[in-house]
């Protein structure tokens, strides 16, 4: 007997050769239909108010544009990431801090939770206003050791405050990355004042992108891409830069609210 492990849902058909001692061969054909059943393997659901917590999340710190040209410094300060009534905030501030002229967080799983293929699901809220740029994305684990785009890049939402409601969905990796991104966008409504579902199915066959259960991409996944090993999951609030544009001269703070993260395989 012989067990396969479908990855994702689906008609599937199998085919099934036998050859004799004496060369002879037979086959037989069947069509299956298989449904994979997901179960939640890690989730923050931020119900402990304070500081992220640090079982699930670290925190990048500092400034120097972070590839981007952006203009925040990264702190691990209660001022721009706080758990508080169920939902962690992500703030970016207009204020002098060592150098920079705004602040803000980025909080990323790397080291405490990593997974291959699977979906993730969040659900946010996002600011809105000339150069803010919220990002739920993901990094291959190895990206300490290979660098980027090499360890592969997931941005599952981004969003420019300067372009409110329309969301972008992208992968990066050698000769596509940057602005040469494999990309495509939605529109939605109200992603600045309620919550939206932002989801990505990935597995060996395919990176799917979806609002709200929606699909709006799809990225054909293949061997020599580098989206078959261990990611890790990121979010943070940039400011300005490449992606976010000019920020508003009348920028004071802005706010990136999550409700959770959670991860099925």
């Amino acid at each position: 007997s012989l067990t396969y492990r479908y990855p994702v849902s689906g008609n599937y058909t199998v085919n099934v050769v036998a050859k004799g001692a004496t060369g002879l061969t037979t086959s037989k054909s069947i069509n299956v239909s298989v449904t994979v059943v997901q179960s939640m393997v890690w989730s923050d659901e931020f119900d402990q108010p304070g500081a992220p917590n640090p079982q699930k999340w670290i925190y990048d710190i500092g400034a120097g544009g972070w590839g981007n040209n952006e203009s925040q410094y990264y702190t691990n300060r209660l001022d721009n990431a706080i758990v508080s009534n169920g939902t962690l905030k992500i703030i970016a501030k207009a204020e002098t801090y060592s150098g920079s002229s705004y602040t803000s967080a980025r909080l990323l799983s790397r080291t405490k939770f990593t997974f291959k293929y699977g979906k993730i699901e969040v659900s946010a809220k996002v600011p809105v206003g000339a150069g803010t740029w919220p990002a739920i994305w993901m990094l291959g684990d190895n990206f300490p050791t290979v660098g980027w785009p090499a360890c592969g890049e997931i941005d599952i939402m981004e969003h420019k405050g300067s372009d409110p409601n329309r969301i972008h969905g992208s992968v990066h990796y050698p000769g596509f990355s940057g602005g040469n991104a494999v990309t495509a966008t939605t529109l939605i409504q109200g992603a600045a004042t309620s919550f939206h579902l932002y989801a990505c199915e990935w597995s060996p066959q395919s990176i799917k992108f979806f609002v709200d259960g929606n699909l709006f991409h799809t990225v054909a996944n293949t061997s020599s891409l580098p989206f078959n090993q261990s990611f890790f999951v990121l979010l943070n609030q940039a400011m300005g830069g490449t992606f976010g544009g000019a920020i508003d001269p009348a920028f004071s703070n802005a706010t990136f609210e999550i409700d959770y993260v959670r991860v099925y395989q």
